[in-house]
């Protein structure tokens, strides 16, 4: 059993309206960072909320197929349970902070499981050393740069030790020098374990992907190891997920 397991899942947010998803089907494993492609539209974000339980918990629609994490069937789990089996990060951090000091939004999660204080602290105090942010402990996340709340709304979903961890372009916004952190970070991530689903239409934000997936029209149309689909030029360029080069253009 993979850490995510994802069989013939499909989507429609009304009854009349179109699929969203269809019909998908991919196993993560433990320790593995997969990168999800694909065009605005073509239903990655719907997939993520699927990921977290948010479907069908709290949207309505018609969901067919299951979802499961660590093989927690997410039809019967509460999304606070399935928290703790699956982080999201998306894209604009300003939607998952809300508390007047960067120390508070990491405790928050912790906090509200009702752990003890000081199992709270000792999970607070790992996330911002582990993100190198202990520097902004008592920082208000409204004065942060872009990449700085990034790190804070990552370390928000951290501080409960998900095994699962999924970034809705998260990285759509940053700089090179945040995005390159950020890398580093999933890189230790995996390292200890920890399974990641990089959501992306931006190829130059894979890179450290050990596998791609590629979402067309809510349709899975490819699967593959990361350097082998990576370098499908010809294949990139047909979905429009590669620009041809022009002639004389440097890139």
């Amino acid at each position: 059993m993979g850490a995510v397991t994802v069989d013939r899942l499909g989507f429609r947010y009304q009854p009349a309206a179109g699929e969203v998803l269809k019909n998908i089907s991919f196993t993560l494993e433990k320790g593995e960072i997969a990168a999800l492609l694909g065009l605005s539209g073509c239903g990655k974000s719907t997939l993520c909320l699927c990921l977290g339980g948010i479907i069908p918990h709290l949207l309505g629609g018609e969901m067919t197929g299951r979802v499961l994490i660590n093989g927690k069937d997410t039809k019967d789990y509460k999304v606070a349970q399935l928290a703790l089996e699956v982080g999201l990060v998306f894209q604009d951090p300003d939607t998952q902070l809300f508390l007047p000091t960067v120390e508070d939004e990491i405790a928050f999660a912790p906090e509200n499981l009702c752990l003890p204080v000081a199992e709270v602290a000792a999970r607070v105090n790992n996330v911002l050393e582990h993100l190198g942010i202990d520097d902004l402990r008592y920082a208000n996340p409204n004065n942060l740069s872009g990449g700085q709340k990034q790190l804070v709304a990552m370390g928000a979903v951290l501080a409960l030790d998900p095994g699962v961890l999924v970034l809705d372009e998260a990285m759509a916004q940053l700089d090179q020098d945040a995005k390159i952190k950020i890398n580093d970070i999933l890189c230790d991530l995996r390292r200890r374990g920890k399974t990641i689903l990089i959501v992306e239409h931006d190829l130059e934000n894979v890179s450290i992907a050990d596998r791609v997936l590629i979402l067309e029209n809510g349709l899975l149309i490819r699967d593959g190891q990361a350097s082998g689909v990576l370098g499908e030029r010809e294949f990139l360029i047909r979905h429009k997920l590669k620009f041809e080069e022009e002639p004389g253009m440097d890139r």
